[in-house]
């Protein structure tokens, strides 16, 4: 098979750096450009990416020169970006909407780890184990737009892990979610928090973070449905609640969250239960990124922990430990823990690029 080539939007920043880790020697993908802002246009990558070592910088990226974002899908592009398949975008909320845009209006296809689209009715929110029939939402998307290409989206960190632990529940009826995070400062960037700020400290606020986990996992757990003659096929939502409350905590990555389901009466749910559903659950999706197990289950009573679970699956698995029943009637809680920048952001992108080449939205031949 060839590889196709793929850009990254923002590949400066600490996302962006880690699409740049992954996508070192994988067997579709190989590296076709590298974008950021004016400030690192022209320079090679290893001049401008701040790296906790930069000697870990990928031979393939270190001598790229970074383009301007301007130049990609502005209909001046060089015959090297026309030959790009897939767009992995990391750029800054307030710029990822108008370049990720214009960039499928041009005919790339996006798969963005921002959250800007992640809501908008036309655009799948994917998680492959989950949903992967949502992206029958890009024809839709194409139509209604107008554009030759189309975006994709991957969810916030904390609601992949969340959810991905929820899915083999659904089977029991959910009735409410509960959720406290303990979230890595990795999660606010490479210069996102003050050392001072965090060391010693626990910040129990982090901006928009607590809407994204109420309201992404309800659009990931929702159905397909049709509307009026059929023609039309939208996203209902899963018919359950979710309450978040989202903190900052002195780790370097991994998220931990504590959660709290209560089920519908009548369901048989227990917590044994809910152990055999987490380690029966599978998945059909079989690229290069997608775990062998989705969700690994902790039996020993004091796990799991970031450092050292948060590498499970090569970082794309969940971790759930400490499952027992709670205080109040047809309750079950547990812990859930997961990569936020690997599971939780560039490599959820990758994954869901492939599976866009495995169900043939974008061609490899």
């Amino acid at each position: 098979m060839t590889k196709l080539k793929v850009g990254i939007l923002g590949a400066t920043g600490s996302v962006g750096q880690r699409f740049v880790q992954l996508l070192e020697n994988h067997p579709w993908f190989e590296l076709g450009a590298l974008f950021a802002s004016e400030r690192s246009a022209g320079r090679k990558y290893r001049e401008v990416a701040k790296w906790f070592l930069p000697s870990e910088i990928p031979a393939e990226a270190a001598e790229m020169r970074v383009q301007s974002l301007n130049d990609i899908g502005t209909g001046t592009n060089t015959q090297a970006n026309e030959e790009i398949a897939i767009i992995f975008s990391a750029l800054p909320g307030e710029i990822a909407s108008k370049v990720e845009k214009r960039c499928a209006q041009s005919g790339y296809a996006v798969s963005s780890n921002v959250a800007v689209h992640r809501m908008e009715k036309d655009v799948p929110l994917i998680i492959p184990e989950i949903n992967a029939d949502h992206l029958a939402l890009i024809e839709a998307q194409k139509l209604r737009r107008g554009w030759d290409g189309f975006i994709i989206t991957n969810p916030n960190c904390s609601a992949i892990a969340m959810t991905l632990s929820l899915k083999p529940l659904m089977r029991y009826g959910i009735k409410s979610v509960h959720v406290s995070t303990m979230q890595a400062v990795s999660g606010a960037g490479y210069a996102g928090l003050p050392s001072m700020a965090i060391l010693d400290n626990v910040i129990p606020f982090i901006g928009r973070e607590e809407d994204k986990m109420e309201s992404e996992p309800l659009k990931i757990l929702g159905t397909m449905e049709s509307v009026g003659s059929g023609s039309k096929i939208e996203i209902k939502n899963a018919a359950f609640t979710i309450c978040s409350s989202c903190h900052r905590v002195p780790v370097l990555d991994g998220h931990t969250e504590a959660v709290w389901v209560n089920f519908e009466e009548g369901t048989g749910v227990s917590v044994e239960a809910v152990k055999e559903a987490f380690a029966e659950f599978t998945s059909d999706i079989k690229t290069p990124f997608a775990p062998a197990k989705p969700i690994i289950v902790c039996n020993e009573p004091d796990r799991p922990q970031p450092r050292l679970d948060r590498d499970a699956g090569r970082g794309m698995s969940i971790s759930v430990g400490r499952i027992r029943a709670g205080r109040m009637k047809n309750e079950i809680k547990y812990i859930v823990q997961g990569h936020n920048t690997i599971r939780g952001a560039a490599g959820a992108s990758i994954l869901n690029a492939e599976v866009l080449v495995e169900k043939g939205y974008i061609s490899n031949k």
